[in-house]
């Protein structure tokens, strides 16, 4: 039988995909429990900034709270939290895309792909954002806290 390498070429890169897909949904799979607990306070963190809810980005942040935007300008806990909810700004959607949860310690490093649509109140000018976000979470007591942010433009 004469096999020639268009025979073999065909299946391969199938049979590659399918054992990557099912590698990527093991790994999904096989979160710690800390990556999970991350993982829910990362979803709350993203679901209060959408409200604009002081009360729980005050139970979500470290007292320490470094807090860096995109253009550079760093906040402390309490002025991030003033401007996030101000009312001078409405989300009107963010996603956190891809994101990859690795704990190391009592630390957790946490990134993903920002993409958002805001509007500003005063004059209804709409903005995108398209951002490469690394946050630092750490375990203090029995908590995760967001301790520090930083962002680049995408």
């Amino acid at each position: 039988m004469n096999i020639s390498r268009r025979h073999l070429s065909g299946p391969l890169p199938i049979l590659g995909l399918a054992a990557l897909g099912l590698l990527g949904a093991r790994a999904a799979q096989a979160m710690s429990a800390d990556e999970e607990a991350v993982a829910k306070r990362l979803e709350a963190f993203r679901a209060a900034q959408v409200a604009a809810d002081a009360k729980a980005l005050e139970g979500l942040c470290a007292p320490e709270l470094s807090y860096s935007h995109s253009d550079g300008h760093v906040e402390d806990k309490a002025t991030f939290i003033r401007n996030a909810t101000s009312g001078k700004s409405k989300t009107l959607s963010l996603l956190y895309q891809d994101p990859s949860i690795r704990v190391v310690g009592d630390v957790a490093i946490v990134r993903f792909h920002w993409v958002g649509e805001s509007e500003s109140v005063p004059d209804g000018k709409k903005s995108s954002t398209n951002l490469h976000i690394l946050m630092n979470w750490q375990k203090q007591g029995d908590e995760w806290k967001l301790l520090s942010r930083a962002s680049t433009k995408l």
